[in-house]
């Protein structure tokens, strides 16, 4: 939904202001690209992972369980983290609305197709 021109307005006297009141912010903010946040989240992510391996080994080396376990939920915690962030790099965590821009409409759910059949097939008859 786009903005009124009030709204408009609004939104860039704050963009002019927080421009005029720390450009090298407003300027890093504005060239900055979102995926290249989600590509550090993802060498964070592998670094925690490998390092959850390493807890992992040394666990069962030193017959230590919970050291272990600890290794086993830090690849996990990483890999999720990861997977999520990797998802929004590409672009499949986005809303249903903002993902379809310019393609086909979003797709309905089991029920709403079970509907839309029936009634094809009672207008058909």
């Amino acid at each position: 939904m786009p903005l009124s021109e009030h709204e408009q307005r609004l939104l860039d006297q704050i963009e002019q202001a927080l421009y005029a009141e720390d450009p090298k912010w407003a300027n890093t903010v504005r060239s900055s690209d979102p995926r290249s946040h989600y590509k550090r989240r993802l060498v964070k992510a592998s670094i925690g992972f490998a390092l959850g391996v390493v807890l992992l080994m040394v666990g069962v080396v030193a017959a230590q369980i919970w050291l272990g376990a600890a290794g086993f939920v830090v690849m996990l915690a990483t890999c999720l983290w990861g997977l999520s962030s990797w998802k929004r790099m590409n672009g499949f965590g986005d809303t249903p609305t903002s993902r379809n821009r310019g393609r086909r409409p979003p797709r309905q759910s089991f029920m709403e197709r079970m509907e839309e059949r029936w009634r094809r097939r009672h207008d058909e008859n």
